[in-house]
């Protein structure tokens, strides 16, 4: 499920676009934010679905080596453990992943032949594939030890998924890390009595609010957040502040005053983060002082009223 951090990206990108087009229509950016929302979620199914074409290409390679009269004395002819992985099971029988509406148009693997072969290829040419087909009737959790390793050894960092996904929908460049990180997670939760089902999208519709709310926030005021900002950095040439500086910024102005769950602590620290992944390398002091100050000026001037715990 998404998180509120890369919402906040979702929503700095989508911000982000909208400053720089001269297309000022709040509307039919909105409708891309949540569609890059949407399509990570896309993401996160299709690398399940890599997962099932994967065992459906090594069904279909064992079947050929076991009409083969001259066997290479390769183990990958003769072991069926792949073909009957206990997790792969899972994932071909889950009516969840199944069920799942992907459009024609869009990434699927019957449509993408030359990459499942390429990394069936990676797959046969590992030691941990031949390690783990040297098991003797391995049991579930053996199963899944081999799937996390195939995972994070091979489909996670593969560079011909990720010019593939780029190629497909811009924003997954910035998506693929969070959804690896997914999986890898749903992966070690697995169990032998258990049926795989898809995450939703959305921990709680409060988060798609979240998205919605802040992006407006941030848009509709943005001059006036901008002047508060220009207020805290008299020694600064405000054209010396790098854009996405600004923006982090004003975002984190827009979470002080419209969010009162979310501790101030919190919205700082967030937006540090953010900063040292999508702005330069001293961003992240800068905007943590600038934020600092508005916050203990906010807090004087009885602006920021918080309640409950807040989530991040």
């Amino acid at each position: 499920m998404i998180n509120r951090r890369h919402i906040r990206i979702k929503v700095m990108q989508s911000a982000y676009a909208l400053l720089l087009s001269e297309n000022d229509k709040l509307d039919s950016q909105e409708k891309f934010l949540l569609e890059s929302i949407e399509k990570l979620h896309q993401l996160y199914v299709l690398q399940y679905k890599l997962l099932i074409a994967l065992h459906q290409k090594a069904t279909e390679f064992f079947d050929v080596s076991q009409h083969k009269h001259i066997y290479s004395g390769d183990i990958s002819e003769t072991s069926s453990n792949f073909v009957k992985n206990k997790i792969l099971l899972q994932f071909k029988n889950s009516i969840s992943l199944a069920n799942y509406p992907v459009n024609k148009k869009d990434t699927n693997w019957q449509n993408f032949p030359e990459i499942v072969n390429i990394i069936w290829s990676q797959i046969l040419a590992s030691k941990s594939f031949t390690k783990y087909l040297k098991i003797e009737n391995p049991d579930f959790y053996a199963d899944k030890k081999y799937i996390q390793t195939l995972y994070k050894e091979i489909i996670a960092p593969n560079e011909h998924l990720a010019e593939l996904f780029e190629s497909e929908v811009i924003t997954w460049i910035d998506d693929i890390p969070f959804v690896n990180t997914w999986i890898v997670n749903n992966l070690n939760l697995m169990t032998p009595t258990g049926t795989f089902i898809l995450d939703p999208l959305y921990k709680d519709p409060d988060d798609k609010d979240f998205a919605l709310q802040l992006f407006r926030k941030t848009i509709l005021n943005y001059s006036k957040y901008e002047i508060e900002i220009d207020g805290k950095t008299p020694n600064w040439d405000s054209e010396r502040i790098t854009k996405i500086d600004k923006l982090l910024m004003v975002m984190g102005i827009a979470e002080f005053l419209n969010f009162p769950s979310i501790p101030t602590k919190v919205t700082i620290n967030e937006y540090i983060e953010l900063a040292k992944d999508y702005a330069t390398q001293k961003s992240s002091f800068f905007i943590n002082g600038v934020l600092d100050k508005i916050v203990e000026d906010y807090n004087k001037e009885e602006k920021i009223q918080k309640v409950g715990r807040g989530l991040l």
